[in-house]
């Protein structure tokens, strides 16, 4: 299964937000299960998209010297509308505020303008070589 969930970057500005947009198509695996009969993407991969893009804003802002972006937390997640096969994703995220490992951005994604997600998110970067994974 394919868990790039950006498509494409229509707007980037460093340190400051990014624009993106994931297409849904029937072809997605998970549509078979999720729901049979009224497919739908699921929450925690609309959540998912629009840490991809975040992180994409912040390996961007950083001129990609970290090898890793994680989650780290997700806080006032909210659901509002179904993305269904067929339809665009467009997510926004902007960077609320940063220190030396962590970011918080707000994020939404819309679909024709209408609000289909939004969440307050926190992310961390790192190299994987400077962890002691012992």
């Amino acid at each position: 299964m394919r868990f790039c969930l950006v498509d494409r970057i229509v707007e980037i500005d460093a340190g400051k937000s990014v624009t993106a947009i994931r297409n849904l198509t029937l072809g997605e695996e998970y549509l078979a299960d999720h729901f049979p009969g009224f497919a739908v993407m699921p929450g925690v991969l609309m959540l998912e998209t629009m840490v991809q893009a975040s992180a994409w804003l912040m390996r961007y802002t950083e001129d990609f010297r970290y090898s890793m972006v994680l989650l780290k937390e997700a806080r006032a997640i909210k659901f509002n509308n179904f993305v269904t096969p067929g339809r665009s994703l467009r997510i926004t995220s902007s960077l609320h505020s940063r220190d030396d490992t962590t970011c918080t951005f707000k994020a939404s994604g819309t679909v024709d303008d209408t609000s289909t997600v939004s969440a307050r998110l926190i992310l961390e970067q790192f190299n994987l070589c400077d962890r002691d994974l012992g």
